[in-house]
């Protein structure tokens, strides 16, 4: 039961520090280009399935 906990705190960390990165990266973007840090439709789609499809293969992790 604490490897599952570890786990998933481990888990939370990543994902936290891997969205803080992102959250820079987008400011960035927007002070370059001088406009308000926001991601267009098409951009949060394509995000959104490239996050799907980690997932996905996150999940099939160890399945042979």
């Amino acid at each position: 039961m604490q490897n599952k906990n570890k786990v998933i705190l481990m888990g939370a960390l990543i994902g936290a520090a891997t969205g803080l990165v992102a959250a820079v990266l987008l400011t960035r973007r927007a002070e370059k280009e001088e406009k308000e840090a926001a991601l267009t439709t098409g951009e949060g789609i394509k995000l959104g399935a490239l996050i799907f499809g980690l997932l996905r293969a996150i999940a099939s992790l160890g399945d042979d």
